[in-house]
């Protein structure tokens, strides 16, 4: 009989691969164009399989849309909640969530592609936790501005604005391209720290 973690271990590995699947055949095909027989067919299961743990296909296309803000959020957070001064804070959410828009791209570019047909309920509620995003970046900007770490006019609107900056990555970051993973993330660490710093990083 196996034990109640092992039994969340399997259902989550189960759920993380129809997410996975799905994923790709949103990514290449679209959205409307992908049914769930044959994202069933990809994994080499039956339909009733994925019902088992989404009642639909838009139930699928939300959780994979809720990955990179959820997974966004929790970095800023951490970030958030060390003793750093606010610049190293700042430094360590860009890291964070380039390395997160890099490592989830494709979940990224579905969201940003397939917005239109999210159910109304899931698509307020995940500009709600975009919103949130942005709320508590402003917060950190505030108090680098009393700091006199940031020279911000508006910390909402340059919370938003860095927070498109970075999202923009997933639109054209190629893991074979031009750039490596390091290239990017540190160009987007120094475009926004001249966004945002009131002296010259060290």
């Amino acid at each position: 009989m196996k034990s109640p973690q092992l039994k969340t271990e399997v259902q989550e590995f189960k759920r993380r691969r129809i997410l996975e699947e799905s994923r790709e055949l949103f990514y290449s095909l679209g959205y409307e164009a992908t049914t769930l027989d044959a994202i069933a067919e990809g994994l080499n299961v039956t339909k009733p399989f994925i019902y088992s743990y989404f009642k639909n296909k838009s139930e699928i296309l939300r959780a994979i849309c809720e990955i990179g803000i959820r997974s966004s959020l929790q970095a800023l957070d951490e970030a958030l909640a060390t003793s750093l001064p606010p610049r190293e804070k700042l430094r360590m959410i860009v890291e964070s969530v380039t390395s997160i828009i890099i490592k989830d791209q494709k979940y990224i570019v579905v969201y940003e592609r397939e917005e239109k047909n999210l159910q109304p309920r899931d698509a307020k509620q995940l500009m709600s936790l975009r919103k949130e995003f942005g709320i508590r970046l402003a917060t950190l900007l505030e108090t680098g501005a009393r700091s006199g770490d940031f020279t911000v006019d508006d910390p909402l609107l340059t919370a938003v604005s860095i927070g498109g900056l970075v999202t923009w990555a997933a639109s054209w970051y190629r893991p074979l391209g031009r750039w490596s993973q390091t290239d990017v993330t540190m160009h987007m660490i120094r475009n926004v720290e001249r966004m945002v710093c009131s002296r010259t990083t060290p």
